[in-house]
C-alpha cells in the first residue's frame, strides 16, 4: 500500500474546501483525495516534462503509466494520519482597481490556514502498485512544491519500508461504524470510481444525443455533428479529463461541482482541528482491563427467529473476530489480546490467555442472540475500544447483517450475578464461583490431532493435553457419551434440557441430531484433522472454574462445556 508523507516547511496548510467561499473561513482538513490527485497530475506536466497545452488542459493526456497510476489511486478512498492542528487566519483589504470618491475601493478577504508546525501528514491508498508505478509516484511526490494554495509549501515523499508511518486516524465512514463520542464526520470531495463515472457518462450522453440522431438511412449533416459535439462538450471523456478541468471551464458549462467528483464523509477525531489557541490537555484516563464483555445480537427486523442457529457458533464467531480485527487495525494496528499473535504475527506461547469469542443462546430458542468475548489475560483499553466500536456483523456465511450492542462488561463474577433466564444459563456455562467437579459438552469437542485407539493421540489423552495447556493439571475421568444408549443422559443443548438420565433413545435422538449438525470447519483457518464432533462428560477430582473451552475451534465456540450439577 503506497503511503505519502507530506510536511509543510512553512508550518501552514492553506486551502478552502470545494464549494465554499474563502471568506467563510473553512479549512479542508484532511486534504481531499480530489486535490491530491490534481496536484500529482500538475507535477507531471510541470516537472516531469509530460506533453500538454496549458490553454487546453482537458485535451492533455498523461503517459500510459501515469494514467494507470492515477486511475488506480482514484479507485479507492485513501486513509489519513492527520496531526492535530490549530485554525488561524489573517485579514487583508484587497484593492479592486476602482476609484470611488477619490479613494480606491477595497474588499476584506480572510486568509485561513491550519497551523501544524513540523508535523507530518500521511496519506495511504489501499492498492497494489507495480514497481514502475511506485517509482513514478515517488518522482511525483518529490516534485510536489505546494498543496492547496501556493502559500502551502510542501515537502513530500513516498514512504519506504524503513520509514515509521503514523497509524490512520481519519478514515471513510463506509469502512468504519460509528466510533462514538470523540469523533465527527467531515465532508471532502473525492473522485468517482472509473467504472461508475463511465456508466454515468454513457447514460447521460446517450440521453442527450438521442434526439440528435440522423434520419434512418441517411448520414449526419455537418450541422448535426456540430450539435452533437456541442451537446456532449460539458461531459469530459474520462476521469483524467475531469481532474484536469480548470475553474473557467467549469463555470462556463454551469458546473457547481466538477464532473467525476463525489462528496464523501470521513471520520476524524473531534479535537483534531481547533479554532483557537490550544488549551491544556486533559490526561487520558486509561480504562482498566476487564475479563469479559457480553454483546447482544439483533436483526434489522427484530425477528429473533431470523438470528443464526445454535449450530453456527463457529462461523458466527469467525465473523465477529474478523470485525474486531478490522477495528483493531484502524485503532492501533495490532492487539495480541484479540489476534492471539505478537507484533510479528507469531502465535502467543503458553496458556490460552487471549480472547475467546463464544456465541451463546441464553433464551433457549435455539438461536444465537449473544456473544461473550472473554480473555483470561484481560481485555485492555484497545481491545475494549474495538469491541465497543463493532456495531454490525454479518451472518449466515456473509449474507445479511446483525446489529451488535454492548450488554455488559466486567469480571466473570459480575456475569455470574445476572438474574433471570439469561443469568441461569450464563451461570451454567460459566460454572459456580467455587468451580464444578462435573462438566458436560455444550458444543461438540473436535480433536486437535488425528485420533488413535490408544497412546498420546487417543481421544482421552488429547482431552488431557488440552486441559494441561489451560493450566488444569488434576486428574480427570473422561466419559464419551453415546446418544443412542438409554443408559446415557441426554445432551443438554445451548437452550438447556431439563430431562435427566434414563430417557429412551428415540426421545434423545432428535436432540442429538441437532447437536451433530454443528458447523465444525473454519472458513478462514485450517480444517480439523478429523471432521467429527464428540460429546463428553468430564469428572474432576476437585472443582474446576469455567469457562471451559477445549480442542479445535475452542476460541470460536466449539469444545465449550457447561457445569453439570
Amino acid at each position: 500500500m503506497p503511503t505519502l508523507l507530506i510536511r509543510f516547511p512553512g508550518g501552514r496548510y492553506h486551502t478552502t474546501p470545494s464549494g465554499h467561499h474563502v471568506n467563510e473561513g473553512q479549512i479542508e482538513w484532511p486534504p481531499s483525495p480530489w486535490r491530491l490527485l490534481r496536484a500529482l497530475l500538475a507535477c507531471g506536466y510541470n516537472s516531469l516534462g509530460w506533453e500538454g497545452d496549458l490553454c487546453k488542459p482537458m485535451a492533455n493526456q498523461p503517459p500510459p503509466l501515469a494514467r494507470s497510476l492515477i486511475l488506480k489511486l482514484a479507485d479507492v478512498l485513501p486513509s489519513y494520519a492527520i496531526p492535530q492542528v490549530v485554525g488561524a487566519h489573517s485579514r487583508h483589504y484587497m484593492p479592486l482597481t476602482t476609484i470611488d470618491k477619490g479613494r480606491e475601493k477595497t474588499a476584506l478577504v480572510f486568509d485561513t490556514w491550519a497551523q501544524l508546525g513540523d508535523q507530518t501528514l500521511a496519506v495511504t491508498w489501499d492498492v497494489d502498485l507495480t514497481c514502475d508505478e511506485s517509482t513514478l509516484l515517488a518522482a511525483l511526490a518529490e516534485r510536489l512544491g505546494y498543496l492547496g494554495r501556493s502559500e502551502s509549501w510542501a515537502d513530500a515523499k513516498l514512504a519506504r519500508v524503513e520509514d515509521v508511518c503514523p497509524l490512520p486516524n481519519c478514515v471513510p465512514t463506509d469502512t468504519l461504524s460509528n466510533p462514538g463520542i470523540g469523533w465527527e464526520q467531515v465532508p471532502v470531495i473525492a473522485v468517482q470510481r472509473p467504472a461508475e463515472f463511465d456508466r454515468w457518462r454513457n447514460e447521460v450522453t446517450a440521453r442527450l444525443l438521442a434526439p440528435l440522431q440522423p434520419p434512418a438511412g441517411k448520414r449526419p449533416t455537418k450541422a448535426l455533428l456540430t450539435k452533437r459535439e456541442k451537446a456532449a462538450l460539458p461531459y469530459p471523456a474520462d476521469l483524467i479529463a475531469c481532474l484536469q478541468a480548470d475553474t473557467n471551464w467549469l463555470r462556463g458549462h454551469g458546473w457547481s461541482q466538477p464532473p467525476g467528483s463525489q462528496r464523501v464523509f470521513y471520520w476524524r477525531p473531534s479535537d483534531i482541528l481547533e479554532s483557537g489557541a490550544p488549551g491544556p490537555r486533559k490526561a487520558a484516563r486509561e480504562a482498566p482491563p476487564v475479563e469479559a464483555m457480553l454483546l447482544s445480537l439483533a436483526t434489522e427486523s427484530g425477528n429473533d427467529h431470523a438470528l443464526p442457529a445454535v449450530t453456527r457458533v463457529l462461523p458466527q464467531a469467525e465473523l465477529m473476530h474478523r470485525a474486531l480485527g478490522g477495528r483493531i487495525k484502524r485503532i492501533a494496528g495490532h492487539s495480541p489480546v484479540i489476534s492471539g499473535c505478537d507484533a510479528e504475527g507469531r502465535p502467543l506461547k503458553g496458556a490460552h490467555l487471549h480472547a475467546h469469542i463464544l456465541p451463546l443462546d441464553l433464551d433457549g430458542d435455539q438461536h444465537l442472540e449473544h456473544i461473550l468475548v472473554w480473555a483470561p489475560m484481560g481485555l485492555d483499553q484497545v481491545a475494549q475500544s474495538a469491541v465497543r466500536g463493532v456495531r454490525n456483523t454479518d451472518m449466515k456465511g456473509g449474507v445479511g447483517r446483525l446489529k451488535v450492542a454492548l450488554a455488559a462488561a466486567g469480571d466473570l463474577a459480575d456475569l455470574r450475578g445476572l438474574t433471570g433466564e439469561y443469568g441461569e444459563r450464563m451461570g451454567r456455562m460459566l460454572g459456580p464461583l467455587e468451580g464444578a467437579e462435573q462438566w458436560l459438552s455444550l458444543t461438540p469437542f473436535i480433536a486437535p490431532r488425528f485420533t488413535k485407539r490408544s497412546g498420546r493421540n487417543s481421544l482421552e489423552e488429547q482431552v488431557r493435553s488440552e486441559l494441561l495447556s489451560r493450566g488444569i493439571q488434576q486428574q480427570v475421568e473422561i466419559e464419551r457419551l453415546d446418544p443412542w444408549s438409554s443408559r446415557s443422559p441426554v445432551i443438554r443443548m445451548l437452550s438447556g434440557d431439563e430431562h435427566g438420565s434414563g430417557i429412551e433413545p428415540e426421545v434423545a435422538s432428535p436432540r442429538w441430531a441437532r447437536f451433530r449438525h454443528f458447523v465444525r470447519t473454519r472458513r478462514n483457518g485450517p480444517a480439523p484433522p478429523v471432521d467429527c464432533g464428540f460429546a463428553l462428560r468430564l469428572r474432576f477430582a476437585e472443582p474446576v472454574r469455567g469457562p471451559l473451552c477445549l480442542g479445535y475451534g475452542s476460541h470460536f465456540g466449539l469444545g465449550l462445556f457447561q457445569a453439570d450439577a
